[in-house]
């Protein structure tokens, strides 16, 4: 497997040097808690401050397969849904040389992918949201820009993947998207919306030891 560097791919643009780098927002949600995956470099530039996930692309490289390497050498993560977010150009973003950067998102259950600090990374952790440090590079504004693509997506299209268990009731499903979004939802909306878009299979089960019985859905 390559080593991924931490900035050290680049690509000649007429009279300069540009580097050409991914960096992903991998998002978790446990404990009905919305987490953020940052490491912390053990380099110069920004030297132990915590950073996304990210690198150069090496060369034969596509940018998907490039966000796939850098999770994988510098996380120990693999083979996840990833959504690209924007391109940023600005010619201050990196103190030492000029980096053009890629940005994705993913969103998983933290319990299912063990991360291990790996190359250039001291440390590795799950923050949540609301307690997010102040980031190396424009990081901040990366992973700004991710969650609110995140949010946009989940709004528009009520995609839950891997987060929700076999079997679950509207009621915790609703709550899934309101920890997420960060907001209260209408229940009666939300329940007219779900359920028109035919994403999910009433199983005509009850959920055992809950007031009511509430009906149990699967994905479809």
């Amino acid at each position: 497997m390559s080593k991924i560097g931490p900035l050290d791919t680049a690509v000649s643009l007429d009279s300069y040097e540009c580097t050409i780098a991914v960096e992903c927002c991998v998002f978790g949600f446990q404990d009905n808690v919305l987490k953020i995956l940052l490491v912390k470099r053990s380099i110069e530039p920004f030297k132990d401050y915590w950073v996304l996930p990210g690198g150069a692309m090496n060369e034969g490289k596509t940018l998907p397969e490039s966000i796939e390497e850098v999770l994988s050498n510098l996380t120990g993560i693999r083979k996840i849904a990833l959504e690209q977010v924007a391109c940023y150009s600005n010619v201050e973003r990196h103190p030492i040389k000029r980096v053009v950067s890629v940005s994705y998102y993913a969103l998983v259950k933290p319990e299912d992918y063990p991360v291990i600090p790996k190359n250039y990374i001291s440390d590795i952790m799950w923050f949540e949201i609301g307690d997010v440090p102040e980031l190396g590079f424009d990081h901040n504004r990366l992973l700004t820009d991710s969650l609110s693509k995140l949010r946009d997506n989940l709004r528009q299209n009520l995609v839950f993947g891997e987060l929700l268990p076999d079997l679950f009731t509207l009621k915790e499903l609703q709550e899934l998207y309101e920890n997420i979004l960060g907001e209260r939802l209408d229940r009666r909306n939300f329940r007219k919306k779900i359920l028109q878009m035919d994403l999910l299979v009433p199983t005509n089960e009850k959920k055992a030891g809950v007031k009511g019985g509430p009906e149990l859905y699967k994905k479809k």
